[in-house]
């Protein structure tokens, strides 16, 4: 039945482990791109905000396809930026992977951001004043008092936004990076006579790959959750 698996040019879990690693690196990045965009939406410091809000409202409405091949048209082939060394013989390979990541980092911590935001609301604002009464300062207030119970009270809301990340690494295939999705494209086309077998294949590993990371995140959130 699934003899077109035999072919050794589908590398089945190649892909899905490059689609893993997508995940893994850009979910990296997103928490911590979104941690220090979230420090800059409660600075302060006017300007902060403002460079936080928009970038926000900016990235958050722009379609993820624009901003991946943005990566790839805009910055590798106008404006020459190599993300990959290039003695490498996949050098052009290496790039792609890393403008992806760069691309789902600069979409992905916005909902990051957005997410820790209302986790910074639920602490209660007596804490933060009586930290500012012993003479911490405002870095000192958000990274030891603030931050560590807002992500405690965000777990649920990040896995989701974990879980979207790793749907939305489909996208990559659209600048070439060999992940799942690239290689469904390329087997729906060579295989036509066994597209249902395809689909159910590639729909079983994301569910595989989603379950155990919704099961894990879960447990962790039921484990830290903030007593009120």
């Amino acid at each position: 039945m699934f003899d077109f698996l035999d072919n050794p040019n589908y590398d089945l879990l190649g892909a899905f482990w490059m689609t893993i690693k997508l995940t893994f690196f850009s979910a990296i990045g997103s928490l911590i791109w979104g941690t220090i965009l979230v420090g800059m939406r409660v600075s302060p410091v006017p300007i902060m905000r403002a460079f936080g809000t928009a970038y926000v409202n900016i990235f958050r409405n722009t379609p993820l396809t624009v901003i991946i091949v943005f990566t790839s048209l805009g910055l590798s082939s106008t404006l020459g930026i190599n993300l990959a060394s290039k003695d490498s013989t996949t050098s052009l390979e290496d790039n792609f992977f890393r403008l992806a990541i760069l691309g789902f980092v600069a979409y992905t911590a916005t909902f990051v951001c957005e997410s820790l935001r209302s986790g910074i609301n639920t602490v209660p604002v007596g804490q933060a004043e009586a930290a500012r009464a012993l003479g911490l300062g405002f870095f000192q207030v958000l990274t030891l008092i603030v931050l560590p119970q807002a992500f405690r009270s965000v777990i649920a809301p990040l896995t989701n936004v974990m879980i979207a990340l790793l749907k939305n690494t489909t996208v990559a295939s659209i600048i070439g990076v060999a992940e799942a999705s690239l290689l469904m494209s390329e087997m729906v086309e060579n295989e036509s006579d066994s597209l249902l077998l395809v689909f159910l294949l590639f729909a079983a590993g994301f569910v595989v790959l989603v379950l155990p990371l919704g099961l894990l995140l879960g447990w962790v959130a039921k484990k830290v959750e903030v007593k009120r």
